[in-house]
């Protein structure tokens, strides 16, 4: 059967008609917002999902089995008011693994691929961060809304729509409602919070915000296919410091690293180059002398040895070994800075086409754990006239970085606590895997650790099995028949209840180092909920008691004390056991303020330590009085005369 022409082309013309129709509607959810977005008159937030696929490999487990899935979230702006920095929270419970997410990056500064778990996660607009209003732009969506495609892997759902529990702005200032929708959509309309008093900004830019520790990103120099940029990073909290610290980021415009000042980069390959899109684009360019070509560069510190370098010292503030120490122990100390020239690629040919890495991410040797924003816009940073005059210059354009410390997780601490006491012969030693352990342990992972007697302490774990299979046998105490898995831990301390008076009452505090690396200018902090008003004196240690955090003490060492030495071989070395650095001081407290304190039963101990800034995991018992208690003769001395025999007894069997 022929059918005649004018059927066809009135076929093809009505094809092109539906097209030219649905390109141009607003339901679209590529083109404009869905029609739900007509009621909302703040910010509109919907999440899409569509589709999802088994993946490799099959498994009968439901629960272990794997699905892809894409989805899409919107961020609109219906209202009367810019959004800068949007945030936005994804409550995923799946166990979800996030493979990307284009238009956004994920608040805590980790890349692609990241685990969300089942907390969800807060993403955050990279490169649009801030939405208009349509008012602002004549309705112009593409400054109005972000669209973020989500791709991932998520797990345990054999049947049904697999959606997040919610989705909601986190932006100061904002109300968000439970989401509504059905099946595999989700939406709500944030409204401005009438009783959060907005501050009058006084900036052009987002104001800079208060970090633990606050990292600048600043150009000082723009040209079309280059710029100068200055990274500085300042220790804020009175207890974050970092140790030979390693800085990285992730370049996401191709950007390249030509040289550097005051810092360096770990690896120096300038074949990733050569046979990537740089080495298209700069073709005549000789990329040996490049620092580093890497998207996710690690940058370090340098030694002293190159202060005054004039090729890559020479720099305030640079070069003391990757050492950051908080402004209550060194002010001049609690700053690092450094300098890179960085090149970019098309279509950031341009001098202001100027765009941060993301992803930022620094840590220490044994230190707090920082987890840091996406960089946001701010005021360009002002310094100093560099010629001398009495000016003020200004950088080209800056970013700020905040990062804050986090609590560390059971069994990932990097340092441990023990406990014992005058009234009691056993030790509670540190707890079991406090620091981790391996997945392949013989030991067992979650028993308690075994009591010890006070002098073992001083013993390396592996030394130890023998000491706590005696005590436990005098003891009349039940031995497992797999031992307790050892603490992993790099630095121990022992708090030690010496002595309990009518008027005050002592503890002695003893640092151990089982690494062989030392720790110079080391500090330690102790929280003592109810005993820190009766803090009087510490002996061997620079003790004083901080305002803020407060019931905090804060001890470090005198000059010439102020080095932990690492673990170093025994006077025997065929067969004593090796021996731990240590420093110990005896601290002294009065009842004065604290009448009603009962040291035995608790208060005497603290109820966070804290080791160059780094939070030690805590025993989870006290040691117990003895059954045939009495109190010693030092109990019954005044309170000083306490304290010196005491201290010179300890100091002398410790040694």
């Amino acid at each position: 059967m022929r059918i005649p022409w004018t059927t066809l082309s009135g076929i093809a013309l009505a094809l092109l008609f539906s097209n030219v129709c649905t390109a141009q509607d607003y339901d679209s959810p590529d083109v404009g917002p869905p029609k739900e977005a007509g009621k909302c008159n703040g910010i509109f937030v919907s999440y899409n999902f569509q589709g999802r696929e088994k993946e490799y490999p099959f498994v009968k487990n439901v629960s272990a089995q794997a699905w892809s899935f894409k989805a899409t979230a919107t961020v609109l702006n219906t209202g009367t008011t810019e959004l800068k920095s949007w945030r936005l929270f994804i409550g995923f419970q799946h166990n979800e693994l996030l493979v990307s997410a284009d238009g956004a990056v994920i608040v805590d500064g980790d890349g692609f691929p990241i685990r969300v778990g089942n907390n969800g996660t807060v993403l955050v607009g990279y490169p649009q961060a801030d939405l208009k209003t349509a008012i602002d732009t004549a309705g112009d969506y593409s400054q109005m809304q972000v669209q973020v495609n989500l791709k991932g892997t998520q797990f345990g759902v054999a049947k049904g729509t697999p959606m997040p529990r919610t989705i909601k702005l986190v932006n100061d200032g904002f109300k968000c409602p439970a989401p509504t929708g059905k099946g595999g959509y989700m939406y709500t309309c944030c409204v401005k919070d009438p009783k959060f008093k907005l501050k009058q900004l006084k900036t052009k830019f987002f104001p800079r915000q208060y970090g633990d520790l606050s990292l600048t990103y600043d150009v000082l120099e723009a040209f079309d296919n280059k710029y100068l940029a200055q990274v500085t990073i300042d220790s804020n909290h009175p207890l974050g410091r970092l140790d030979q610290w390693n800085l990285t980021w992730e370049w996401m415009r191709n950007e390249f690293i030509y040289s550097m000042k005051g810092a360096y980069t770990h690896r120096k390959d300038p074949s990733e180059c050569v046979y990537g899109p740089q080495g298209q684009y700069y073709k005549d360019f000789d990329f040996s002398p490049v620092m580093n070509c890497q998207k996710k560069p690690f940058i370090s510190d340098l030694p002293p040895e190159k202060e005054n370098d004039d090729n890559v010292g020479r720099l305030p503030y640079c070069c003391k070994n990757g050492t950051l120490l908080p402004k209550t122990m060194n002010e001049t100390k609690s700053r690092a800075i450094f300098q890179l020239q960085v090149f970019k690629l098309p279509p950031d040919l341009n001098r202001t086409a100027l765009t941060p890495p993301q992803n930022w991410n620094i840590k220490g040797r044994l230190n707090p754990i920082y987890k840091c924003s996406p960089p946001i816009r701010v005021d360009p940073t002002e310094f100093p006239d560099p010629t001398g005059i009495p000016a003020v210059a200004s950088a080209i354009a800056s970013w700020q970085v905040t990062c804050n410390i986090t609590h560390p997780k059971p069994k990932q601490a990097q340092c441990c606590v023990s406990y014992s006491a005058y009234y009691s012969d056993a030790a509670i030693p540190c707890n079991t895997c406090a620091c981790g352990c391996g997945e392949e342990a013989r030991c067992d992972q979650n028993a308690a650790a075994l009591p010890l007697p006070p002098s073992a302490l001083l013993v390396p774990f592996a030394n130890r099995t023998d000491i706590a299979k005696a005590f436990a046998k005098i003891q009349h105490r039940h031995l497992p028949m797999k031992l307790p898995c050892p603490d992993n831990c790099g630095v121990s301390i022992n708090w030690h209840i010496d002595s309990d008076y009518k008027t005050g009452w002592t503890a002695r505090l003893t640092l151990f180092n089982w690494d062989e690396d030392a720790f110079s200018d080391w500090f330690t902090a102790i929280h003592m909920k109810k005993a820190s008003p009766g803090f009087e004196k510490v002996y061997s240690f620079k003790g004083t008691k901080l305002s803020d955090p407060t019931n905090m003490i804060f001890m470090q060492g005198l000059p010439g004390l102020n080095y932990l030495i690492g673990e170093v071989n025994g006077t025997r070395p065929d067969k004593d056991p090796r021996v731990p650095g240590k420093q110990q001081s005896m601290i002294q407290f009065s009842k004065k303020n604290t009448p009603h304190i009962n040291v035995v039963e608790g208060d005497g101990f603290p109820s966070r330590v804290f080791f160059n800034g780094e939070e030690c995991a805590l025993p989870k018992e006290l040691p117990k009085r003895n059954y045939a208690y009495r109190s010693p003769v030092l109990s019954r001395l005044p309170a000083t005369l306490g304290v010196l025999v005491t201290f010179l007894l300890l100091t002398d069997g410790l040694k």
